[in-house]
């Protein structure tokens, strides 16, 4: 009898302190996560239906989730990998670059939306690891472990990415920017 009035007290904190646990990985990184997401399908309702189904694959397997110092990074791979089946199961239905609002911060300026067009113009294999450092604030090592990629590779397609924007930006406005 005593045995099972501490098995229940038990289950009920370990309960209470994964909810608590899963409650503030929502609260740290949800923004990043939609941020994210948004970039990814390009759709505000696809990119909430992604989160959603990131969040519900997080609370499955938080407690596979041994450093909370790499949850960040853990949830990206997770919301990395939901992306993925969501073109397993149907096929995607695309809708016009034009309705994306990316930047909080003047959402009207022709060089954010002249950066974003860029951006969005890169191939995957360069854009995913710049979105990840420049926009989720990842670092090279992180980009990664979450892309499963070498070191190197990372490195190389970043600086790939970089030259291209810039190589664009000279032939746009003829002038050279600061590498």
């Amino acid at each position: 009898m005593i045995t099972n009035i501490f098995k229940t007290k038990f289950i009920r904190k370990t309960h209470s302190s994964r909810k608590r646990r899963y409650e503030l990985l929502v609260r740290d990184y949800g923004n990043d996560l939609y941020r994210y997401a948004y970039w990814l399908c390009k759709n505000q309702h696809d990119a909430e239906d992604l989160v959603q189904e990131t969040y519900l694959r997080a609370w499955r397997f938080i407690d596979d989730l041994a450093d909370d110092k790499v949850a960040k990074s853990w949830l990206i791979t997770i919301l990395r990998r939901e992306n993925a089946r969501r073109f397993r199961v149907k096929p995607v239905e695309y809708i016009d670059i034009e309705e994306c609002n990316l930047f909080t911060e003047d959402s009207g300026s022709d060089d954010n939306e002249t950066l974003r067009e860029k951006i969005l113009g890169l191939n995957d294999k360069y854009r995913e690891p710049l979105l990840l450092q420049v926009l989720m604030g990842f670092t090279a090592e992180e980009v990664a472990e979450i892309l499963s990629l070498k070191l190197n590779t990372v490195l190389t397609r970043l600086a790939r990415a970089k030259k291209q924007l810039r190589d664009e930006h000279v032939e746009t406005n003829g002038v050279r920017c600061e590498a």
